[in-house]
């Protein structure tokens, strides 16, 4: 949807795409587009009940990558109302969770990602901020993660 301006609700995203031999990159952008918000393989009943339209992701500009054969950003923005308030997971579910495997594409990468005020203002976050959390578990410096680290990193029992 060349024709598509952007608002300053929509989430945006920069997409480094590599087509398959013959797709062109309108076609492969739209349908990273598609295929990332409101395109399925199948029919679903629930399609006539909203306006797809209204939530689908349009791919609203595709440049080539200066220096690539046959790479271009794809340029896709999203509307707000397409996501669940306050939710990361739900959000990058939508935007790269099913993607990556399309027929259409040799090869796919998320390069930028712009979220508007209006969707980050759903989310919690810290009651009084990261300084205040950094001076209760006296870490700074480093990012605070909160996840199980895995043997397959690279790490021994004792690490």
């Amino acid at each position: 949807t060349p024709e598509y301006e952007t608002k300053d609700t929509d989430i945006l995203a920069a997409f480094r795409v590599t087509p398959q031999p013959g797709v062109p990159p309108e076609e492969a952008g739209a349908a990273v587009a598609a295929e990332s918000s409101t395109g399925t393989w199948t029919t679903v009943w629930t399609d006539g009940l909203t306006s797809l339209d209204r939530y689908k992701g349009r791919c609203y500009n595709i440049e080539p990558v200066l220096g690539e054969t046959d790479q271009y950003i794809c340029y896709v923005a999203y509307p707000l109302d397409l996501f669940e308030e306050g939710s990361v997971t739900n959000m990058f579910t939508s935007i790269v969770g099913n993607v990556f495997g399309f027929k259409a594409l040799r090869a796919l990468r998320l390069e930028d990602l712009r979220i508007p005020k209006a969707y980050i203002k759903t989310f919690q976050g810290p009651p009084h901020g990261i300084q205040s959390e950094r001076d209760k578990l006296n870490k700074y410096g480093r990012p605070l993660l909160g996840c199980t680290i895995k043997p397959k990193l690279g790490l021994s029992a004792k690490n």
